[in-house]
């Protein structure tokens, strides 16, 4: 049941679009320019660089909100496996955000509520986050490439540092926690499946912080 409540807390936190309420408060739908995600990286692109800090500030902090009252609720009384609680809590914003039912499931995909993941998971998962995110996304602009990394690293850390106890939980636990970290990069890949194939074929729209102008 725990588990389940974790869930639905994450969900109902993920469900406040910040591109979506921002682009409104600007007179448009975010969902009908660009590339017509409810995310960060299409409001930086649509509405200015304002928009994009505060888009991803928004959806991290809604997932680092829903990680803050797992721990409230369950620090005490379910210790032993509070990481493994964190995880579902995290999961279910990400599936907010992504899924939003109030807007027909067409959300975001989850790459700035996954940043308020690790941020709010433990503080050493931060470096290596931000060395893959930022490292890829200086060398090559591609956002999309950045974030995918992002879960990759995090699936790999977490499971290096569960079998070295580092969570002190039983394994049954440590595999569970493994299984949704798994399913979240699943899914992150998943949504990401058009950049891919534009990453494979040499055609993903690069992103700039200046003025420069993309290739």
């Amino acid at each position: 049941m725990s588990r389940l409540i974790c869930l639905l807390i994450g969900y109902i936190s993920g469900l406040f679009q910040t591109a979506f309420f921002y682009g409104k408060a600007h007179g448009i739908d975010i969902r009908e320019h660009g590339s017509g995600n409810s995310g960060t990286t299409n409001a930086l692109r649509v509405l200015g660089k304002k928009a994009g800090l505060i888009v991803l500030l928004g959806d991290c902090l809604k997932c680092i909100f829903a990680v803050c009252v797992c721990r409230l609720i369950y620090g005490e009384s379910h210790a032993d496996m509070i990481y493994l609680l964190c995880i579902y809590t995290a999961a279910g914003a990400i599936l907010g955000h992504n899924f939003p039912f109030y807007m027909g499931f067409k959300g975001g995909k989850g790459i700035a509520a996954t940043a308020g993941l690790i941020l709010s998971f433990h503080p050493s998962f931060i470096p290596v986050g931000v060395v893959l995110f930022f490292g890829a996304f200086f060398i090559t602009h591609y956002v999309s490439l950045g974030s995918l990394l992002v879960y990759v690293g995090f699936v790999i850390q977490l499971i290096i540092m569960g079998q070295n106890d580092f969570f002190d939980m039983e394994q049954g636990l440590l595999t569970e926690m493994y299984v949704v970290a798994f399913l979240l990069a699943v899914m992150a890949f998943w949504k990401h499946r058009e950049n891919i194939k534009r990453l494979i074929r040499g055609e993903e729209r690069k992103t700039y912080l200046t003025k420069k102008s993309e290739q």
